[in-house]
């Protein structure tokens, strides 16, 4: 799921460690996790524009089963991914 928010903080690792995410161990991404394991958990790829963020969330629900693949068990769309995007927007729309 692709959406855009105001960037309001000019900083997104700050923002994203308020809305209880972590970076991922490679770096280029954020997690948040859904329970106490590993997975499932959200995943936030994070683009900067002029005064917005580019979103690209989904919903790792296992590990990669193959090694040296990227390939996982991932949602793209459904309810809780709306209701992530809308927490997400309601945060910043709050600042």
């Amino acid at each position: 799921m692709n959406f855009s928010v105001k960037d309001v903080f000019g900083n997104h690792l700050l923002l994203f460690r308020q809305l209880g995410y972590h970076p991922s161990p490679h770096g280029d991404s954020f997690i948040r996790r859904l329970g106490t394991g590993l997975y499932p958990r959200y995943h936030a790829y994070v683009k900067s524009e002029p005064d917005r963020l580019i979103i690209d969330l989904h919903l790792d629900q296992k590990k990669v089963s193959y090694e040296g693949q990227k390939a996982h068990s991932g949602e793209y769309g459904g309810e809780l991914l709306v209701q992530e995007k809308l927490r997400i927007q309601q945060y910043i729309d709050s600042k």
